[in-house]
């Protein structure tokens, strides 16, 4: 993960991937999760995602990883919570407070021991944020640390050529390829993002349910 990179799109509140509402995906295919109320649910580089939010009114307990501090910061003051930080490694913090919890370093460094149990997990803004090499170590991480748990995921495809990530584009044979050997793969939609993405280039946005086998 580049640190450097994502901390400078905080400070300089380059934040375009930031949505200004709870992606309407989650909310329309949340419950196929089947969670029960109090069940816990990892977000991995969540930032300060508004779904946090929505996931908390719908009494989830919510664990997240996120690079910058710039954002988590944020995410508890839009929250109006003052979290207990702590000191977990040597390169990570945990900011905390009643049903969330939130690592602040690479997701690479957090183990399975300091994420604990989870039911699920959401990502919406990590798959699409990493570069093709990194993606196979990051699936294989994921799936370590969360003892393999369904997911949900949200993902973006467009012509690659027209614009550079992040976001990158992810088809489903790339999600076949990280994800294949571990879960069943359905996708549950496809929509047109409105207005293209950074300048009108056509995108569509994906939900998947993986399932493990």
């Amino acid at each position: 993960m580049d640190a450097q990179f994502w901390d400078m799109k905080w400070q300089k509140n380059q934040i375009g991937f930031h949505l200004s509402a709870v992606n309407p995906l989650l909310v329309k295919y949340f419950p196929v999760l089947e969670l029960k109320e109090g069940a816990r649910i990892f977000v991995p580089l969540c930032g300060k995602t508004l779904d946090i939010h929505w996931l908390l009114q719908r009494g989830m307990k919510v664990v997240g990883v996120e690079l910058s501090q710039i954002a988590v910061e944020q995410l508890f003051s839009e929250l109006g919570i003052t979290p207990q930080i702590s000191q977990v490694a040597s390169n990570m913090l945990c900011f905390k407070a009643e049903n969330l919890s939130i690592f602040v370093g690479d997701i690479f460094a957090l183990s399975r021991a300091l994420l604990g149990c989870v039911q699920a997990i959401y990502d919406r803004a990590a798959l699409v944020a990493l570069p093709p090499a990194m993606r196979i170590t990051y699936a294989e991480h994921l799936i370590d640390i969360s003892g393999k748990v369904e997911q949900l995921l949200i993902t973006l495809g467009y012509d690659q050529s027209c614009i550079a990530g992040p976001p990158f584009s992810v088809t489903q044979q790339d999600i076949q390829r990280y994800y294949g050997a571990d879960y069943a793969i359905t996708c549950l939609d496809n929509t047109s993002v409105a207005g293209g993405l950074k300048g009108g280039v056509p995108a569509t946005e994906s939900v998947w349910l993986l399932k493990p086998e």
